[in-house]
């Protein structure tokens, strides 16, 4: 605590006090509600609203309509708010976040400021991080707003649009935050304003803010369709990337080694930065890449796709750890959330990656996907015009909320005082020695009768742990990716006495874990962290598992010098300064130190991963703007507006683009190129050959444009009069406007994608590549409207009355990147497919590369590029002669 905290308190002290007011006249009200009978408590609503319509404001009604709340959750869910319950309520209607500890009651806080806002009638949305708490918050506190008279909806990932729209409709609404926010994108890819389902964006409550405003707002949301792009180029590049030797890291080069011309040394034919989770080509690297690919030079522009490829297939096998980052079950690559350890079924890492990865497990690469529409939460939640959040743990990341979202994050203090014992860490040298130690804590505390839980990373720690109790005979369960599915059953026994679980990260964020009588007695849950996350917020949400609401509890965490957070980021002094100590080994370490070092690599990692989401932010605040621009279009089209002033000014658009592509503004009328401007402007407006009279001989540039605007103007006045009624053109435009706009968006989308992955390379040049990006981003925008303006010209000025013009989609939505994708059943292989390591199916009892796929394996190595076709070949011929049948 600095100076200034300790003389005026802190920023939540000082905020609290300003609070602590109208909490005692919300208090003061416990009588007068309590008098009340349930029909004139339910009279309250009606007389809110009608206060709100005379001009009175929230905050003017707020202390009775709070006090409202407190009463009504009493007689329908036997709940009353905590005095802190109440702050809390008033922190979310202030657009603030609530920083509550776990099991304080959060699902309850939120009941009172979605009432008091909901009463405006403009909607109010609670958003969750799955659908079982947007289902089960719905169910349980919804029935407090509909005891009051609201309308309450839940949306859920297998709806249907129109009960969606209806579940929007009501005056509270539930919801995921993934499923919001391709709402919101499908809203804007939606061709009938009848298949809208959103309402405006007014206010909304975001619980377990952290995790969705920081922990996912990491990966935009995207909204695919198909690609027709082959995947064939992964597998070749998996197979070749498994031929090349990994080099050694060079020390940094320093900016004296460059002033001086040294070189930097390479070795190998790759490097790999663990810490930055960078893949690399040396030069000896490339030149193997362009031998294998029969090419000149692989930084060719046309060698772009192969290059990238190639650096994926490095990532994918070095960097990507199965059962750590992903796991493969039934065929298929499951991503594993760093933050809950939980499969995130359908999400896919996106540029290529998971392609990559797909080739490496020998899973069915899927097609790559393309980008229909895509918005980072960061900007999406900054959309609402008042938004509030709640969360155990908030203050680590107060600068990323205040930055980024406009929120400050004020402390909540606790019901009860916190009871749970935090322990120091526990730091060894080698992983082999934590562990042993976590399973010896484990059977210690076992033996008493007390719960445990044992927080863990990665899947693999987890099932490791896991064999070291059974060798011990300690009956456990375990909650990991792969066994998601029992999460709610196991969270829920976590806390009988006697109980050890394992479980990754967090063990169910957003359910409490009770305790019965005997663990109480026994001194509550003891939590066990086997690692240090990236995240200090992520830690404290596994000791936030034990201690809730006054319950005693404890936490401690197991360390070895091997760990990722110590080795990758922990200083090289530190720790060749223990290894100097000469610790025995099973000897605990500790040191200040050693302890202040972890929290410093952490901040590190933190400071990093803002910076991370802050790019991100910069980057799509280019696209947002161009986003705001279409979708306000779009939007137009949908409500039926008349565009034919829009498309009134793209024709003289046209014809302003034409007349200044063809003539400069020095030229007189006798330097003209008629010619050129006719061949611009004429396949676009159909007018007849542009030629000057005499009497135009000393006309301006401008009088010419002028001319050629009224010209057009008339003709497309002459194409109205074959429309009968003119209002069918009215909607032939609004279809021809739509469509193009959607096609050339589409493609836009791609193509800003792939001038962000290429603009790293400005930074070489001394340019900053965001300004690069930027400059860039505008002009090809303004190339697209352009080409929007010309496409649509050119449709309308053609366009016959005979033609059936009909709103279609623009492209056939195949999936998001977060909650499952639409594909297609694949085509199922006939035969078992052959791999290099696999029995040659002859039945010689020789792997295939040293049998009949020797000679293919022999070439690659030498550099050179087998067809598929030559593979197929030697494993059909090793098959036939077996007698049996197999795919390469």
């Amino acid at each position: 605590m600095n100076l200034v905290e300790k003389l005026f308190g802190t920023h939540s002290e000082r905020e609290l006090k300003l609070i602590q007011p109208v909490i005692r006249q919300i208090l003061d009200l416990q009588p007068t509600m309590q008098a009340m009978s349930d029909e004139e408590l339910k009279a309250q609503t009606p007389k809110f609203k009608e206060r709100l319509a005379q001009g009175e404001t929230l905050d003017d009604i707020l202390p009775e309509a709070f006090a409202t709340v407190r009463e009504a959750a009493k007689r329908s869910v036997g709940m009353e708010h905590f005095p802190v319950q109440l702050i809390g309520g008033m922190v979310l209607h202030q657009g603030r976040i609530a920083e509550m500890r776990t099991g304080e009651g959060k699902t309850l806080v939120s009941t009172c400021p979605a009432y008091l806002n909901a009463l405006e009638g403009k909607g109010v949305f609670i958003v969750t991080v799955n659908d079982y708490l947007a289902k089960r918050d719905a169910e349980w506190m919804g029935q407090i707003h509909q005891w009051l008279g609201l309308t309450v909806g839940v949306v859920l990932n297998e709806m249907k649009p129109e009960e969606r729209r209806a579940a929007y409709n009501c005056d509270i609404t539930y919801v995921t935050n993934n499923e919001l926010g391709f709402d919101y994108l499908r809203d804007n890819m939606a061709i009938y304003k009848e298949q809208l389902v959103l309402r405006d964006l007014h206010y909304c409550i975001i619980d377990e803010v952290d995790s969705v405003l920081i922990d996912e707002a990491r990966t935009p949301l995207i909204i695919s369709g198909q690609s027709g792009k082959s995947t064939k180029l992964y597998e070749v590049c998996d197979a070749f990337a498994r031929t090349l030797q990994r080099g050694e890291e060079s020390a940094e080069f320093s900016k004296m080694a460059a002033i001086m011309g040294e070189e930097i040394t390479e070795t190998g034919d790759f490097i790999i930065n663990e810490k930055d989770k960078v893949a690399n080509l040396t030069e000896q690297g490339v030149h193997k890449v362009e031998q294998y690919f029969h090419i000149n030079n692989l930084a060719d522009p046309e060698n772009l796709e192969i290059e990238h490829n190639m650096i994926l297939a490095l990532r994918a096998n070095y960097l990507m750890e199965r059962d750590k980052d992903y796991v493969v079950k039934d065929d298929e690559i499951l991503i594993v959330d760093e933050f809950t350890g939980r499969i995130m079924p359908g999400r896919r890492y996106s540029d290529g990656l998971h392609q990559a990865i797909e080739a490496k497990e020998h899973v069915k690469v899927r097609r790559e996907s393309k980008t229909l529409a895509t918005i980072t939460f960061q900007n999406f939640f900054n959309k609402f015009d008042k938004k509030g959040g709640m969360t155990g743990t908030a203050q680590t990341e107060e600068k990323e909320f205040r930055n980024i979202y406009g929120m400050d994050v004020i402390q909540i203090p606790t019901n009860r005082p916190v009871q749970r014992i935090d322990h120091e860490d526990a730091v060894y040298k080698s992983k082999k020695e934590k562990f042993e130690a976590v399973v010896d804590d484990v059977v210690r505390t076992h033996e008493t009768g007390q719960p445990v839980l044992v927080g863990t990373i990665t899947i693999e720690t987890s099932e490791l742990l896991s064999r070291m109790l059974k060798k011990r005979g300690i009956a456990h369960k375990v909650l990991n990716a792969k066994y998601h599915e029992l999460e709610a059953q196991i969270v829920a026994d976590a806390g009988i006495h006697g109980a050890v679980t394992i479980a990754t990260n967090m063990a169910g964020r957003g359910t409490d874990i009770k305790l019965d009588d005997e663990s109480l007695k026994l001194g509550g849950l003891k939590i066990i962290g086997t690692e240090r996350h990236e995240s200090r917020r992520i830690d404290n949400q596994l000791r936030g598992r034990a201690g809730r609401q006054g319950d005693p509890g404890e936490s401690i965490f197991y360390l070895s010098l091997e760990d990722d957070l110590m080795r990758l980021f922990g200083s090289e002094k530190l720790m060749s300064m223990f290894t100097a100590m000469g610790v025995p080994e099973g000897e605990q370490i500790q040191h200040k130190m050693l302890s202040k070092a972890i929290e410093n690599a952490q901040k590190k990692i933190e400071t990093n991963n803002y910076g991370i989401r802050e790019n991100l932010l910069k980057y799509d605040e280019v696209m947002n703007e161009q986003r705001e621009a279409i979708y306000a279009e779009r939007r137009k089209v949908l409500n039926g507006d008349n565009m034919r002033d829009v498309v009134m000014s793209m024709i003289n658009g046209v014809v302003e683009n034409a007349v200044d592509m063809s003539i400069s503004d020095e030229q007189g009328p006798e330097d003209w190129n008629l010619t050129e401007l006719s061949t611009l402007l004429l396949p676009i407006i159909p007018l007849p050959p542009i030629r000057l009279t005499e009497d135009q001989q000393n006309m301006t540039r401008e009088e010419l444009k002028h001319m050629l605007k009224e010209q057009a103007t008339r003709l497309y006045e002459e194409k109205e009069t074959e429309f009968n009624p003119v209002d069918r053109l009215r909607e032939v435009e609004r279809v021809v406007l739509l469509k193009v706009i959607d096609a050339k968006w589409m493609d836009h989308i791609d193509d800003m994608d792939q001038l962000r992955e290429g603009i790293g390379l400005q930074a070489y040049g001394q340019r900053d590549p965001l300004v690069e990006y930027k400059m860039a981003g505008y002009d090809m925008f303004d190339n697209m409207m352009a080409a929007v303006r010309e496409d649509t010209v050119r449709v309308l000025m053609h366009i016959r009355v005979e033609q059936k013009v009909e709103r279609e989609q623009a492209a056939k939505i195949t999936g998001t990147n977060r909650d499952g994708e639409t594909m297609h059943t694949p085509v199922k292989r006939k035969a078992r497919k052959i791999y290099p390591n696999d029995l040659c199916p002859c039945g010689s009892g020789k792997k295939f590369k040293q049998c009949h796929g020797k000679a293919i394996f022999e070439s690659i190595a030498r550099g050179e590029k087998p067809s598929p076709e030559a593979l197929q070949n030697a494993a059909m011929a090793a098959s036939q002669e077996k007698g049996g049948s197999a795919n390469a």
